[in-house]
């Protein structure tokens, strides 16, 4: 079972958490065209590799989240607050939510 960091709870099971879709989608203007809107509304990306997810708590604290997930191996890389900027995994340090890693395996 996939285990994920709360930044208000701590580390919990995947269960009590809801996948909300891609995270840092910009919604277009209100004069955009037909075109744009379908963009916003259908298209995500779907990388192999570090994708950037919007989780809700919501057998805890019921609080959105972003989370930098590994898609292969489905290793949570970061856990970061709504609000704050897109980090960059490589620059990152890990997150402090998931504990070291020798005790999580």
């Amino acid at each position: 079972m996939l285990q994920i960091g709360c930044p208000w709870c701590g580390v919990r099971d995947e269960d009590e958490f809801r996948y909300g879709g891609q995270s840092h989608v910009t919604r277009p203007a209100l004069n955009c065209s037909d075109a744009e809107w379908a963009d916003y509304l259908f298209s995500r990306d779907n990388p192999k590799g570090v994708h950037y997810e919007r989780w809700l708590h919501i057998s805890g604290c019921n609080r959105w989240f972003n989370v930098a997930r590994h898609t292969v191996t489905h290793e949570i890389l970061l856990v970061y607050r709504m609000g704050e900027r897109k980090p960059d995994v490589a620059t990152s340090q890990r997150s402090d939510y998931l504990g070291p890693r020798s005790e999580r395996e």
